[in-house]
């Protein structure tokens, strides 16, 4: 399957992409490639990227070791919070190395996905590459990305009235069950990957396949021979759940109730398709820290290429160019974005309350 920056990167760097939006809008990102590519913010951060690879899987083996001297006991329990936590570290890596941020040898960000993703979290990186490629590429398009298709949730009001029977009752609801249903995302993830594998070339599946087994084989034996069945059961579905919220906690501000294109209309420049379809959300350390950093929606989105740690560098020339020409820039706080997403949401059920 291929890397996420074989087809995301491509418009950041060839300005010629441009002329294919609205009528003089054709050359208003070249002047920010520039100024960004002139600041070294493209440049890869390879030494800071290994330190912070290295501290999250020594972080994650002294969780391990804890837990197995805790033994059978609830208290290990109190250890499903960091570890659900560090495992979100180490979907932030995957997702990196998918846009080719840590290293520009396409291997090599293979084997840091497969590494990070298909051994450690047990997903298919090779299924969120495909899908998380389809939705930088056309963000927030009901017709071709995949983030707003209609799933257990839906994002216009067009998706809902199709609903019928428990569906058409759970987009009543939406709003209110969007983060209890993100509770469930942490093994849905696992689901999805494995669903995934009758899509992939023979040997690459082969890979992936023995990676995510190899995941679960490694998961289940740790936590039966540590604590009792009971115990292991519990453990595991509250380390679950506590991923799927975290990660779809940072995630769910970027896009949710911004701008979607109109499939029928005008084809929107690469800056308009990324800046008004995505929301940035303001905070210090660490809302940084919490949403990994992707709360530098829009720069993210413009420069998918860009090292994780350059995107709030890049924001001030990103707001700066916005405002020169007069385009929007969606900005909010943590708890906004989340009331506008689930506004969304509640807008979009509405018809069928």
């Amino acid at each position: 399957m291929p890397q996420a920056t074989a087809t995301v990167a491509d418009p950041a760097g060839d300005s010629s992409s441009e002329r294919t939006g609205l009528p003089g809008a054709g050359s208003d990102f070249a002047p920010l490639l520039r100024a960004v590519k002139g600041q070294g913010l493209l440049e890869r951060r390879t030494g800071r990227y290994a330190i912070g690879i290295a501290a999250n899987v020594v972080a994650l083996g002294g969780v391990i070791t804890a837990f197995a001297l805790l033994g059978d006991t609830w208290w290990s329990l109190f250890l499903a919070p960091p570890l659900a936590v560090l495992w979100t570290r180490t979907a932030f890596v995957a997702h990196d190395a998918g846009h080719s941020q840590i290293s520009g040898d396409r291997g090599t960000s293979r084997l840091l996905g497969l590494l990070h993703a298909n051994l450690l979290l047990g997903m298919n990186e090779a299924w969120w590459n495909d899908k998380h490629v389809r939705h930088h590429a056309n963000p927030n398009h009901v017709d071709k990305d995949p983030d707003v298709g209609v799933g257990a949730l839906v994002w216009t009001q067009k998706q809902a009235a199709q609903r019928a029977g428990f569906a058409r009752r759970l987009t009543r609801n939406q709003a209110r069950l969007f983060f209890p249903m993100l509770l469930l995302e942490g093994i849905a993830l696992k689901i999805y990957g494995f669903q995934f594998l009758r899509r992939q070339p023979a040997g690459e599946r082969a890979v992936s396949a023995l990676l995510m087994t190899g995941h679960l084989a490694l998961y289940a034996t740790l936590l039966l021979t540590t604590l009792s069945p009971g115990k292991a059961v519990v453990f595991a579905l509250l380390v679950h759940a506590l991923f799927g919220l975290h990660l779809g906690m940072a995630f769910a501000p970027n896009h949710k109730g911004m701008e979607m294109p109109d499939p029928d209309g005008d084809r929107w420049s690469h800056l308009q398709r990324q800046v008004l379809t995505s929301r940035n959300v303001r905070g210090a350390v660490l809302t940084d820290w919490f949403l990994g950093g992707l709360n530098y929606q829009i720069e993210h989105h413009l420069f998918p290429s860009m090292p994780r740690p350059h995107l709030r560098l890049a924001q001030p020339l990103v707001k700066a160019h916005c405002e020169s020409i007069g385009m929007p820039y969606a900005e909010t706080g943590l708890v906004e974005s989340y009331r506008q997403a689930l506004a969304h949401m509640h807008e979009v059920g509405e018809p069928l309350r």
